[in-house]
């Protein structure tokens, strides 16, 4: 039976709405220590904005921010590269970049072929879990393939590495179709650890106003007409306005990323993807 988003909470006023993913991620500290807990911060509108309610938190806790970890798939847009290094010294936040090089460094540009048998054995037997049988693939950071080499892969190895216990991640219910049946706190395996959502009842425009009523910083690319980011070569505008001032409750907020991708979201979670 298909999980219900919860009404009440997506109808919480703004600072209710603050106020609940605070709670949500001072039970995270409650159960994880500092070293355990790591923000997955992709330095969209999203994940600055649970960064910054984690530093909000930090404060009222009289802690540090936990550990961050940006996944660096390949092909990033320069300004959200630029915007996270602004926030990174603006926060003081303690940031790792994640990528899969032994995938990367075999090709010069998106589009390249990669021999699977080139591959580490891990890489090799993650590409055996999708059921690819080819000889070699295109390396697309937003592919099938390559999203899970590139962004899930490269997150697991991380986390296996430092030890993460908990990773929060800044998806929401009213996104995607293939989150909305996320917790809160969710259990994953391979690695074993839990996937904290301190923002679900967070609704694209709830993001908006908390950017614009708390100064958060943003990625210029919103300023363009971008409303959701993902790779450069496979994003795209729906507009030139600016996201905020865009039809957010009667349009799609992903229309403008890869659609290939997004038909098999449900496949790549499945596997481990945020």
């Amino acid at each position: 039976m298909e999980k219900q988003v919860p009404e009440r909470l997506i109808n919480l006023t703004l600072p209710e709405k603050i106020e609940l993913s605070k709670k949500i991620m001072k039970e995270a500290f409650e159960r994880f220590t500092h070293n355990e807990l790591c923000v997955a911060w992709t330095g969209g509108k999203d994940s600055t904005t649970m960064l910054w309610l984690y530093l909000e938190v930090c404060k009222e806790l009289g802690q540090p921010l936990p550990k961050a970890m940006f996944i660096d798939e390949g092909h990033v847009f320069e300004e959200i590269l630029a915007l996270v290094d602004q926030v990174k010294n603006k926060w003081n936040v303690e940031l790792s970049v994640v990528k899969n090089s032994d995938v990367s460094d075999k090709v010069q540009k998106v589009g390249d072929l990669i021999r699977v048998a080139d591959l580490t054995e891990r890489n090799r037997q993650e590409i055996q879990k999708l059921g690819f049988a080819e000889k070699a693939f295109p390396f697309e950071p937003e592919s099938y393939v390559g999203n899970h080499l590139m962004k899930t892969v490269a997150m697991n190895l991380f986390m296996e590495e430092n030890g993460v216990k908990a990773l929060s991640t800044a998806i929401r219910w009213d996104e995607q179709e293939a989150r909305m049946r996320e917790d809160y706190f969710s259990p994953r395996t391979a690695p074993e650890h839990t996937r904290v959502h301190p923002i679900l009842h967070f609704e694209e425009r709830d993001i908006w106003d908390t950017i614009h009523e708390y100064h958060i910083p943003f990625c210029s690319l919103y300023f363009q007409g971008y409303r959701s980011l993902g790779t450069k070569g496979s994003t795209i505008k729906t507009s030139d306005i600016p996201a905020w001032e865009q039809d957010l409750e009667n349009t799609r907020e992903r229309a403008g990323r890869g659609q290939d991708k997004e038909e098999i979201m449900s496949q790549l979670r499945s596997l481990g993807y945020m």
